[in-house]
């Protein structure tokens, strides 16, 4: 290992007047470009009221959805009801049936 801490550092290599111009013409050219290309276009900005008019056709639109969402729920509340008293109005048909049954029973029973 070496512990000498004046060793030789390598020369750096020195840029010669050619080089020197070359790099120089690279940059300006390069910041040329960068200057006088064209710029992209910026989008359109919204003017506030047609904004307030998209956000009021927003509003217009969910309450819409929301709306028909509610109608079909009450269409299907409906219908569940409807099915529910049948079941009820059958349940009860048969419960008199049963009772019938079991007095006829009750009777040879005995």
């Amino acid at each position: 290992m070496n512990t000498n801490l004046n060793a030789q550092i390598p020369a750096a290599h020195s840029l010669t007047g050619e080089g020197t111009a070359v790099g120089l013409f690279a940059a300006a050219f390069l910041l040329a470009r960068k200057l006088f290309s064209p710029k992209p276009a910026k989008p359109e900005l919204m003017s506030r009221a047609d904004f307030y008019a998209e956000l009021v056709a927003l509003k217009d639109q969910i309450h819409a959805g929301h709306l028909a969402i509610l109608e079909k729920l009450d269409a299907n509340h409906r219908e569940l009801l409807a099915a529910l008293e049948r079941q009820g109005s059958r349940i009860n048909t048969l419960e008199a049936g049963l009772a019938r049954v079991d007095e006829r029973t009750r009777g040879v029973n005995r």
